[in-house]
């Protein structure tokens, strides 16, 4: 057991809540999470989490979608309530990929991201570590195809991924 997970496990429950808020940016998943320590192993935390994830409303994952930047861009707009610096240098990193990208696909990101806002109702989600932007790009466009449900339950899935990598991050601090 990672000495992140043993100190965690033995927080308050607020405390420990705050603490892995930046992995998901969902209060419920966050609050479901916690419910289920103590943890005595990475795996098991990870499974509780993916079930909590699952079971939560869509309310729920729409708050998590807020925490997120647009692709392409340093921070949400507006300020998400659950936005913490962990979570910003997170979206930083997992954005790495676009950080020298050229005008055209800037362009070309921000016109597809207002274009999917407009049809789904939130910022497009995906799990962008190690993906090129034109691999995000593609991404994009290609699930501009989808119909809102199916497209909801895509964004909840790299959501899922999302967090996932971050919870590894977190309990290798």
């Amino acid at each position: 057991m990672s000495d992140t997970l043993a100190r965690w496990n033995r927080m308050p429950g607020a405390e420990a809540e705050n603490e892995i808020l930046a992995c998901c940016g969902s209060r419920a998943w966050a609050r479901g999470v916690v419910s289920g320590r103590p943890f005595v192993s990475e795996s098991a935390l990870l499974a509780v989490s993916d079930e909590t994830w699952r079971g939560l409303s869509e309310v729920d994952w729409m708050e998590a979608f807020r925490s997120h930047p647009r692709i392409g861009e340093s921070h949400a707009e507006p300020p998400p309530i659950v936005s913490t610096k962990r979570s910003a240098e997170w979206s930083e990193q997992e954005q790495s990929g676009l950080a020298a990208v050229s005008d055209a696909i800037k362009i070309a990101l921000a016109e597809a991201n207002r274009e999917y806002e407009q049809r789904f109702g939130h910022i497009f989600i995906v799990c962008a570590t190690g993906r090129t932007a034109a691999d995000i790009l593609g991404a994009l466009r290609q699930r501009l195809q989808n119909d809102p449900r199916t497209e909801l339950h895509e964004a909840a899935e790299q959501q899922r991924q999302i967090t996932q990598i971050r919870l590894r991050k977190w309990l290798a601090e």
